[in-house]
């Protein structure tokens, strides 16, 4: 707060400040010093975007700030120097099937799946779950996406399937640091995993993956995810996600890069003139495994 100072036997006021216009915010952005950055420094950059990734709410102040013409701008010289950079070469590269790691946290326990149970099966019983709900959406939600009703607004296979991501050089496995919708600060357990044979993965490293995976494969999920997915992203229409269970049928995994993932999460990225899709609930550099007996998991490390 400021203080507005009046004349002789007047009591000073506090008033509120001016907030900065975009033009100074930009204009303090360009002003800003640049140093080479760690590796500790990207993946604090990473995990503030990852832990601010929500799908069922609109966009807060600082990004509709950020998503400006004046301040994009001036946050392309930072961006650039970050693409640049040796230390995020990898960020494009496939899963490192050489060097993945399943990680569980045990205040929150994966869900486990039934003995004898085959992930096929499980696949298929979710493909019937989710369309029942489109049905029962279609029938009992509101038809307006303006109207504030939510529901399911993740586009991830089931979790019950196992998961993996790879290690950030010298500070651990990727999915100990990076977690959307996060709910525990507790420590994880990082299990290195063995990749058996040569499984066929399908990579999302940029949204035209993403799209490509849902023509191929769409599930329609409109009823049961427009109005959150309206929100997210201020796009109307009708909507898909990857049909899993059929995805299965051609497709071990499913890797969703680093790179993949910072261009794609949140977006409503356009799959036909007339379907549009959302990444969303992935965690960056996360390999789902829709298929047994691809992966097995070691001893746990803290």
């Amino acid at each position: 707060m400021l203080t507005a100072m009046r004349s002789e036997g007047e009591e000073p006021v506090e008033t509120a400040p001016r907030p900065p216009s975009p033009a100074e915010v930009a204009s303090l952005l360009g002003s800003l010093s640049y140093r080479e950055p760690t590796d500790v420094d990207l993946l604090e950059a990473v995990r503030a975007s990852v832990d601010r990734a929500m799908y069922w709410q609109p966009p807060d102040g600082e990004d509709v700030l950020a998503a400006l013409p004046e301040v994009r701008d001036a946050l392309v010289r930072v961006a650039s120097a970050i693409a640049s950079s040796p230390l995020t070469g990898w960020w494009a590269t496939p899963m490192a099937r050489t060097d993945q790691w399943a990680v569980e946290f045990p205040e929150l326990p994966r869900p486990a799946r039934p003995d004898g149970v085959t992930s096929t099966a499980e696949l298929a019983r979710w493909r019937a779950a989710i369309v029942a709900d489109e049905e029962r959406a279609r029938r009992t939600r509101p038809a307006d996406v303006r109207v504030d009703y939510s529901g399911d607004w993740w586009s991830v296979p089931p979790h019950f399937l196992r998961r993996t991501t790879g290690r950030w050089a010298g500070l651990g496995p990727i999915g100990v640091h990076l977690i959307e919708d996060r709910f525990s600060d507790s420590a994880g357990l990082g299990t290195p995993a063995t990749v058996y044979g040569d499984p066929n993965v399908y990579e999302v490293d940029r949204p035209a993956a993403w799209a490509e995976l849902c023509r191929r494969y769409p599930l329609e999920v409109t009823h049961s995810r427009k109005h959150d997915w309206f929100r997210a992203t201020g796009a109307e229409g009708r909507w898909v996600l990857p049909d899993w269970f059929r995805v299965a049928a051609d497709f071990d995994a499913v890797h969703v890069g680093l790179l993949g993932y910072l261009t794609t999460a949140g977006r409503a990225v356009q799959v036909t003139d007339d379907l549009a899709s959302v990444l969303a609930g992935w965690n960056p550099d996360e390999t789902v495994w829709l298929r047994d007996g691809f992966v097995g998991v070691e001893r746990a490390q803290h």
